[in-house]
Order: C-alpha cells, then sequence, then structure tokens
C-alpha cells in the first residue's frame, strides 16, 4: 500500500518513484517467500488501482506530476462548471435525440453525460489548465499519459512499451466503451489532444519483457488488468448475472453484462470486464468511497486497536442506541462536499456504539447500491461473491446479507485481485487453458445467508438515511 501525499486541502496524490519501487520489492518478496527463483516464473500478470494517472516526457520518461489519484478533489469546481454549463445541456439533448430516432445504445450514455470527481477526465483537464510543461509538452507530440499499469509497464520495459489495457482505459471516463477507443469528441471539448493516449491491448496479451536488469531475467508480462475488473475475474465471475462485492479502501459492486454494454442514468457505469482475444464482457459497476478508509480512520483515533475486535465491539450491544456515522472523508461520487459526522451522540454513547455506527453504514450503503442494480440492471443476479480486506469482517456481511435478503459466499482467500490478475497471467502464457479449469480452484470459506428479516432493520436505516440528508452539500 503506497501511502497517499496530502500537498494541499482536498488533493492526493502519490509519488511515482515510491510506487515504481514498492511495486518491485513486493514482487522479489513474493518469489522469495514462494520459495522459487525468478527464472521460474512464467509469466507476471499486473493489476492495479483505476483512474489514478500520471503524465511524463516521452523521450526523458521525467513525470510532470506526482500521480493524481481516482480519490482527489482538486477538479470539484471545473466538474460543477461543466455539469452546469449550457454545452453540456446541448450535448444531452442531441444524443437524447439521437437514441430516440436510432434506439442505439452508445448514444444513451452521452444523452446523460455527467462529469465526476473520481474520473480521469476532469482531473486531467485541471492538470493542462494548470501545469504548462504538460500542454508545451503536448504540443509537441511529447506528452504519454497513462494510469498506474502504464506507468509501471513502461518502466518495467525501459520504455520500449507503452499501452493499458480495454478494463483499465474504461474506467477513466475518456475510453468509449462502445466503440473501444479513445473518445474524440470528448478530448476535443476538454481541449486535451487524443496523441497523448497510450494503445489499448488485450487484457490477457503478451505485452513484452521486464527488462533483465530488474529481476535478473526477463520474465514476461502477459496480463494487465485494473483492480476491480481483476477481482471480478479471480472470483470467477465469468457469466452475465454473477456478482462480486468488494469491499477494501471504498465499495464496488459490479455485475456482469455478458456481451452487452449496460448504460445507467447517474449510480451505475458501464465498463469493459476484460477482453481475451474476441471475447469481451462488460460490467455495470456501481461503488461508494471511504469503506477501509472510515474503518482505518477509527483506528488511528483509537476507537479500536486492532481491527478484529470491531465485530465483537458492535454484537456486545443490540444496537448503535441511534448513533449514525456518515462517511465523507473523500470524494463522494453523488455529492462532493458530503460531510463525515456522527449524529445522535448521547451521553450514553460508547466507543463500541461509534463503531457499530461504523460498520452499520457499510451495511445500509451496500443496501442501497443492491436495490439500485436490482432496479435498474434487467438481467437475472446469480451469485454474489464478496473479497476485499472489510469481507473479513462478519458482522457487516451477516447484516448486509440480511439486508438484501440473499446469500453471499467469501472466499478463503479475501485479495481477489491479485489472484484475478495470476489467473490472465496464466491463460495467456498457456498455464491455463480455458476459464473452466479456474473455476475448480475456488476455494469458498463461508456462505453468510439472511437470517434476520430485513424490516427488522428499517427504523436504523431510516435514521441513517436522515443523517445523510443532513450531511449533504456541507
Amino acid at each position: 500500500q503506497v501511502e497517499s501525499l496530502y500537498p494541499r486541502p482536498g488533493w492526493v496524490e502519490l509519488d511515482p518513484e515510491v510506487l515504481w519501487g514498492q511495486f518491485v520489492g513486493v514482487i522479489k518478496e513474493a518469489v522469495q517467500a514462494a520459495g522459487l527463483h525468478m527464472r521460474q516464473i512464467a509469466g507476471l500478470g499486473i493489476s492495479t488501482q483505476r483512474a489514478t494517472f500520471i503524465t511524463w516526457h516521452k523521450y526523458t520518461g521525467k513525470p510532470f506530476h506526482n500521480f493524481i489519484s481516482w480519490q482527489d478533489l482538486r477538479s470539484v469546481e471545473l466538474v460543477n462548471s461543466w455539469n452546469k454549463s449550457l454545452l453540456l445541456k446541448v450535448i444531452h439533448v442531441i444524443f437524447t435525440v439521437l437514441h430516440f430516432l436510432t434506439g442505439n445504445d452508445r448514444y444513451l450514455t452521452p444523452s446523460f453525460l455527467t462529469f465526476a470527481t473520481p474520473q480521469s477526465s476532469m482531473k486531467l483537464s485541471w492538470v493542462f489548465k494548470n501545469i504548462h510543461e504538460v500542454e508545451e509538452a503536448a504540443k509537441k507530440n511529447n506528452c504519454c499519459f497513462g494510469t498506474v499499469d502504464t506507468w509501471l509497464l513502461y518502466r518495467l520495459t525501459k520504455g520500449s512499451v507503452y499501452a493499458t489495457d480495454y478494463s483499465n482505459a474504461s474506467a477513466t471516463g475518456i475510453f468509449e466503451p462502445f466503440t473501444k477507443c479513445w473518445n474524440p469528441t470528448l478530448c476535443n471539448l476538454l481541449s486535451i489532444p487524443v496523441s497523448i493516449y497510450p494503445p489499448v491491448k488485450d487484457t490477457s496479451f503478451n505485452f513484452g519483457s521486464a527488462d533483465s536488469e530488474i529481476f535478473g531475467v526477463p520474465i514476461p508480462i502477459m496480463a494487465v488488468v485494473a483492480d476491480q475488473q481483476s477481482a471480478m475475474f479471480g472470483e470467477c465471475c465469468f457469466h452475465p448475472g454473477d456478482v462480486k462485492l468488494t469491499m477494501g479502501t471504498g465499495c464496488f459492486w459490479n455485475v456482469n453484462t455478458g456481451e452487452h454494454l449496460f448504460a445507467s442514468h447517474k449510480d451505475l457505469y458501464p465498463l469493459i470486464g476484460w477482453k481475451i482475444g474476441e471475447e469481451v464482457v462488460y460490467l455495470t459497476e456501481g461503488c461508494m468511497s471511504d469503506i477501509g478508509t472510515a474503518i482505518k480512520w477509527a483506528q488511528d483515533i483509537n476507537l479500536f486497536t486492532n481491527v478484529d475486535e470491531t465485530e465483537k465491539m458492535s454484537r456486545s450491544i443490540v444496537d448503535s442506541q441511534g448513533v449514525c456515522f456518515v462517511p465523507g472523508f473523500q470524494v463522494s461520487v453523488n455529492d462532493p462536499y458530503l460531510c463525515a459526522s456522527f449524529m445522535g451522540l448521547k451521553p450514553s454513547t460508547t466507543r463500541n456504539h461509534l463503531v457499530r455506527a461504523i460498520l452499520e453504514s457499510v451495511a445500509f450503503r451496500n443496501k442501497l447500491l443492491y436495490d439500485i442494480i436490482v432496479k435498474k440492471v434487467h438481467i437475472p443476479l446469480q451469485t454474489i461473491r464478496a473479497d476485499g480486506g472489510v469481507s473479513n469482517n462478519s458482522f457487516v456481511m451477516q447484516m448486509t446479507s440480511d439486508l438484501i435478503n440473499k446469500k453471499i459466499e467469501k472466499p478463503a482467500n479475501a485479495d481477489m485481485s491479485s489472484l484475478g490478475a495470476a489467473f490472465l497471467a496464466g491463460l495467456a502464457s498457456g498455464f491455463w487453458t480455458d476459464k473452466e479449469q479456474l473455476k475448480k480452484l475456488r476455494r469458498i470459506e463461508t456462505v453468510f445467508e439472511p437470517q434476520k428479516d430485513s424490516e427488522e432493520y428499517r427504523p436504523a436505516m431510516d435514521t441513517w438515511l436522515q443523517a445523510m440528508k443532513r450531511s449533504l452539500h456541507w
């Protein structure tokens, strides 16, 4: 986990050199811990955080700035300005008419296009407006744009490979998933030259080899994939209707929509899950921030010592005594000004009530996102599989299962992003021949089944929803 930098309020950055050093170090440690030698590695799969990006000089390789995180809020004013603009309203009208006349879903997404701070598009626009070097380099065709995967590929191959994959590209907000190319209309709208973007390759693909100086031997790079799509693949959610719930730093609900790209107004976001040869699998995603972040914050201020304590603390009381926690430390997709807060505090409130309120907020938000998915995704939902660090908390898992009235499978290994990258690399290198072999490797640790009627939670959830409303537009 690379430590985030906060140079100004709302800004969230990562040091590219620290990220690079930790990336190489983790691979070396993993190989050593497994009792292997680098020459035994058949292929490397890379799973990375999405939408966090950097720009650098094409020939010197020197970054123009630190990585700008998906959590960064520097583009808030720009986002609000664009979303209220007359030009965007005109675009909505044009594409609404085109969709009505043609029935082509390709025109549906731009018909309600809105910008959001987690996307790379507006932050990249901010970079072009505020970092003169980037604009000048782009004019001379000397500027490279890359998400974390592209930067690592570039460094691993000493600059000889400049590329990304479809899963990472589709999460930037700049890539058109219907046409599978960088969106020239959007780039023109934001005055960003299309020439800065990397070529887009298959997810499971031979990207070249890591330079032998880095690991002692050249290692083929056989897969590049975004973390949420990788977790989906690691969970073997290969069929339409399969659902993956990742609860880590943030929370992500992903639904496999097969060969159909599902476009939704607000709330859900269409993505390319992976591309392997001729197979393209699409996902729709609902997300929320401040899951693991809120729990870590609670630990940092000594509400508990060890994360494992939180489950016991929450079960030691019958309810949160009306205390509600509203997460909002970082960017909210719907309201970047959402205020993180505790409400309903009383003289009798204890640490246990505060911790339980934090965990309940995770389950309540899971319920909200699940209901949106059921309402808007017209595909029968199949198995729900959870992963991520917070999935180890059985209080959150059981309460979520109760609220949505569905079984939730939890794998033996909660880190599915790494496993998904390994699966994709193994397929590309011929270690496995098809996805059926991967299904046999799945190990389920626990299945959470509904134990309480969701209506029993109604009073507490209604109170929490009231607290949410009071925290908006801070």
